[in-house]
């Protein structure tokens, strides 16, 4: 029974130390909050301050210059399209690699058959290739490629 009558003037403490804390806590808090109120409204002050010089300048009108300027009229007679705008003549390219493969192409061509591409890389690789592209004539140009390449 000791205990509890400990425990329980402990917790009274306790409470009564808390509610001193948080009265403490609420005053830093009423002052800080009444010194950030002090800041708005000092703020504010410049604020409308700025916007009534702001409307007093939007009144300012420029003055006009003293001097009168004329525009001169300038001749632009040195203009010269041939220089300005050169026709140059350009060289066809040379396209050796398409011809040659073109010349490849057309010999292999008429030659290469299922047999003779099945011949040269294997049924394996000839079934992976059609497998591979979708279809047979695929497989079989994938072999005139190789051909040309090995020639």
């Amino acid at each position: 029974m000791n205990r509890w009558k400990q425990g329980l003037g402990l917790a009274v403490l306790l409470m009564i130390l808390s509610g001193c804390a948080s009265d403490q806590e609420r005053i830093t808090l009423q002052n800080k909050n009444a010194q950030q109120a002090l800041l708005i409204q000092q703020q504010q002050a410049k604020i409308t301050e700025l916007q009534e010089k702001l409307k007093n300048r939007s009144n300012f009108t420029v003055p006009k210059t003293k001097k009168n300027i004329k525009l001169k009229k300038v001749e632009d007679n040195n203009f010269n399209s041939d220089y300005m705008y050169p026709q140059t003549k350009k060289q066809p390219k040379k396209v050796k690699t398409a011809t040659k493969l073109a010349q490849a192409d057309t010999t292999t061509s008429s030659v290469m058959t299922k047999t003779e591409c099945i011949s040269m890389i294997g049924q394996e690789k000839f079934d992976k290739y059609t497998q591979m592209f979708g279809s047979e004539s695929a497989s079989i140009k994938r072999c005139k490629m190789l051909k040309a390449m090995r020639n």
